[in-house]
């Protein structure tokens, strides 16, 4: 058939680090839908049989982001050094075999040991940071969009996977579902994990092009990316401008603001007057509409200010807060679903803006060193929202705190749109 030729050329002429993204994008569907989202699904069930407050269930939550955070640097370089292929491998490895022993809990003790001290404990590098620095490796010219495909997969594990969770928890328990989670992890995760390639230097191919370059040693990803003109800072020079603080900043409040919403989704829904199969409903809505956001800020923000486009996204941002905050409704709740979810979707953007002021050489270890700072903002975030919670018998002071650090959040991008696009400018110049 003509059209299947057509499509298979196609495919062949394609440059292979879009192949990568999209093979990465389908391991961070699977590891956000089950994990990064999974949280929330998780989190009544286990409080009630355990009969925990809900500060202390969202505590295992926030203490699997300070384990992060502690270990962003050292992953950081790792992924750099060895590339993002063996780190996502043990990540996937680890997560399924922490959620089979994740269905064995009966006690406060081994639900934290287990889902900080297995689960947890690789996800971040293998799944957050390896994938970021794979799509930087591979991608210069369409950088936003590439860490926007990235971005998009964790969503959209949101919409779908995470509501087949959400079915599998009440039909057959939270035990049974954490079994099911495991195995997904372990036979689907852990062996598409092995087709990663480091860059397109190790491969022979161009940044951006897909044109041989000087022969490779092969496509084992053992390469390191070469030279391609753009600049590079040196760590400790990154960590000396104002510029860096600025973005630490921006993702503290950020990742505050995002993950109080995140890991209390289900029960601020439920407080709010929806069932919670219901609340799991609104959930997939809220990712759904992520992921079209992603892909419509990836595509604008290659061509555009990265910077003040990310501003604007913190202006809906702040709407979006303030419609949660006053309305009841289911009108209001999904509206609330629809413009917050560009608190997300701007985050790829971030990243490749500082790609863009930073370079490729050293991102891998720019980006671990910055989540050793930032993350505790989603240590905090939960964790402090639970008490709120439960002092008070309500989530509306926890919205209040959720406004504040969103307006926090718009304020550090407007001190950042002047020196990052100076900087990009002169880095243009020079290269």
């Amino acid at each position: 058939m003509p059209s299947i030729r057509s499509l298979k050329r196609r495919l062949s002429g394609l440059y292979y680090g879009w192949r990568m993204i999209a093979l990465t994008a389908l391991i961070r569907t699977l590891g956000g839908g089950l994990h990064s989202f999974g949280f929330t699904v998780f989190f009544l069930p286990i409080k009630n049989e355990l009969g925990l407050s809900s500060a202390a269930t969202a505590l295992a939550f926030s203490l699997a982001r300070a384990e992060g955070a502690i270990e962003g640097p050292l992953a950081g370089f790792l992924i750099d050094r060895f590339g993002p292929k063996p780190v996502i491998l043990t990540a996937a490895l680890m997560c399924g075999i922490g959620y089979v022993l994740f269905s064995t809990v009966g006690s406060y003790t081994s639900f934290i040991t287990i889902y900080v001290g297995v689960i947890s404990l690789t996800f971040t590098p293998g799944f957050v940071h390896a994938p970021a620095v794979l799509a930087v490796n591979w991608f210069r010219r369409y950088r936003a969009r590439a860490l926007t495909c990235l971005s998009a997969a964790m969503p959209l594990g949101g919409t779908v996977i995470t509501f087949l969770l959400v079915v599998a928890v009440h039909l057959w328990g939270w035990r049974t579902a954490s079994i099911l989670v495991g195995c997904v992890f372990l036979f689907v995760t852990a062996p598409l994990s092995l087709k990663i390639r480091r860059s397109p230097e190790s491969m022979g191919l161009q940044l951006d092009t897909g044109t041989a370059s000087s022969p490779g040693p092969g496509d084992d990803g053992s390469k390191d990316h070469g030279t391609d003109g753009e600049s590079d800072y040196p760590v400790g020079r990154a960590m000396r401008t104002p510029v860096y603080w600025l973005f630490v900043l921006w993702m503290t409040t950020r990742s505050a603001a995002y993950t109080i919403v995140l890991a209390h989704f289900i029960p601020l829904m439920v407080w709010k007057g929806l069932t919670p199969l219901a609340a799991g409903m609104l959930l997939s809505w809220f990712n759904f509409m992520n992921i079209v956001a992603h892909f419509i800020l990836g595509w604008i923000a290659d061509q555009t200010n990265k910077i003040r486009l990310v501003a604007g996204c913190m202006v809906l941002s702040l709407v979006a807060t303030l419609v949660l905050m006053w309305s009841d409704t289911v009108w209001g709740l999904l509206l609330f679903a629809v413009l917050f979810t560009v608190l997300d979707a701007s985050i790829p953007v971030i990243w490749a803006a500082v790609g863009d002021y930073f370079g490729r050489r050293r991102f891998g270890t720019i980006r671990g060193n910055m989540s050793f700072f930032y993350m505790w903002g989603s240590v905090l975030g939960p964790t402090l929202a639970g008490i709120i919670a439960d002092r008070f018998e309500s989530y509306a002071y926890v919205l209040w705190l959720l406004l504040g650090l969103v307006a926090a959040s718009g304020v550090t991008t407007t001190l950042l749109i002047r020196p990052w696009t100076r900087g990009v400018e002169r880095r243009e110049v020079v290269t």
